[in-house]
């Protein structure tokens, strides 16, 4: 009964001593660190976008989507409707309105 108790409290020491080595240690934040953070590169060394930028782009493809909804809605699509030939009618929508294809094509 010893041994057991004496294995599960090494098992216990052991596990806790890889899952604290595999935590990064904490950085104090130093004077040039504390500046904008405006686009600084990530891991992958790609330029990371700010908030505004984030927000702008967000806004731009609201807008491109509800612009090709309103074109699709011009051409006879109701998204509203509970339509039975769902695929079908948008597809004739996107066809008629050159807009971009469907997810089922």
């Amino acid at each position: 009964m010893k041994r057991v108790a004496i294995r599960h409290i090494m098992l216990g020491v052991a596990i806790t001593a890889m899952v604290a080595g595999g935590i990064p240690l904490a950085a104090a934040q130093t004077a040039s660190d504390t500046g904008a953070q405006t686009m600084q590169p990530d891991a992958t060394g790609t330029a990371k976008p700010t908030k505004a930028e984030r927000k702008a782009a967000r806004k731009q493809a609201r807008a491109k989507k509800n612009a090709e909804l309103k074109k699709l809605e011009d051409a006879g699509y109701q998204p509203s409707r509970n339509d039975p030939n769902y695929p079908e009618d948008l597809q004739k929508a996107q066809k008629k309105a050159g807009v971009g294809t469907g997810a089922s094509q």
